[in-house]
């Protein structure tokens, strides 16, 4: 497989919010603003593409036994160095993402790639691995802080979008309406997934009747 078409999964295909449906913690808790979602989407691809060229490196020499310890340890390291990072450049975004840099540890997607890809692969695809599923978190973490903090405070990045008469609905900041904002997301990118397989499957049927026309033709 081409590094593109690794990178590239994780963007829709395998989005791990809209088509997996994991790290849904983050995505309801942190994504009242856009500059919250994008410091945790950016903390997230930092650790899960380092953490896979990590199990990459070492997976001839992990016994398969002790693996799942191994991989925490190696993510709670890397995530640990995020935490240190941000609290000495960036403080205000350290304060506000809080107790949610430290349950990085224990995100699904980061420790479901290192088993599923990067403990059987070599260091640079298991890279990309990590960086296309890191982006297409980024990306969905970012859409949905977009939309929740635009409907809910008429602001995107703490600029004025929509005007004095806007009256913001304040259930787009607030737990229930991120919610049920990520449940309609998740649908609509599902039934989008649907039809996209359905034409892949209709334009392989599609070829194959060809191949058999022709061999028919010559046969």
């Amino acid at each position: 497989m081409k590094l593109w078409d690794i990178f590239y999964k994780g963007l829709f295909e395998q989005n791990p919010i809209f088509r997996l449906a994991l790290s849904l913690c983050p995505a309801l808790a942190v994504t009242s603003t856009t500059l919250n979602a994008l410091a945790m989407g950016l903390s997230v691809m930092v650790v899960i593409s380092l953490n896979n060229v990590v199990v990459s490196l070492f997976r001839h020499w992990v016994n398969p036994k002790v693996r799942v310890p191994v991989y925490i340890t190696s993510i709670a390291t890397i995530v640990t160095l995020v935490q240190l990072t941000l609290q000495a450049y960036a403080p205000l975004v350290y304060k506000e993402l809080s107790i949610y840099l430290a349950l990085i540890v224990v995100f699904a997607i980061i420790l479901a790639r290192a088993e599923v890809f990067a403990a059987k692969n070599t260091v640079i695809p298991s890279f990309f691995d990590g960086l296309g599923m890191g982006a297409g978190f980024t990306l969905a973490m970012v859409f949905i802080g977009i939309i929740r903090e635009l409907f809910g405070t008429g602001a995107i990045l703490g600029y004025q979008i929509f005007g004095s008469w806007y009256n913001p609905a304040l259930i787009m900041i607030l737990p229930p309406g991120g919610f049920i904002l990520i449940g309609l997301l998740i649908a609509s990118f599902n039934i989008i997934g649907q039809y996209q397989d359905k034409a892949k499957a209709k334009n392989t049927a599609n070829a194959k009747a060809v191949v058999q026309r022709g061999e028919a033709v010559n046969g």
